[in-house]
């Protein structure tokens, strides 16, 4: 079993309140795991209006399936949400 953990630093300019911000989580989070069957979370930066840190994390019987997933989820957010900016991201896998 492999447990892939991704991190990823979002800029989000449209949010002009902390409410703002945890509704453009709480829709990004939602379908992030509805698309790609993983678990998604805010992690960090809670109290900041235009910044967060999400991790999202998959388990699988591949390595290599597991890294795609979450490089997948990356360009995703990337190319469907242009409220969003992906400031940096990095990807972990457990064995």
């Amino acid at each position: 079993m492999v447990i892939g953990s991704c991190t990823i630093e979002l800029y989000l300019p449209g949010a002009n309140s902390l409410k703002g911000k945890r509704k453009v989580l709480r829709g990004l989070l939602a379908r992030l795991h509805r698309e790609f069957n993983v678990s998604a979370a805010e992690v960090a930066l809670h109290d900041v209006w235009k910044s967060a840190s999400i991790a999202v994390v998959i388990a699988s019987t591949e390595s290599a399936h597991a890294e795609r997933t979450l490089e997948s989820v990356v360009r995703w957010i990337e190319n469907n949400r242009p409220d969003v900016q992906v400031v940096d991201h990095t990807v972990e896998l457990i064995r």
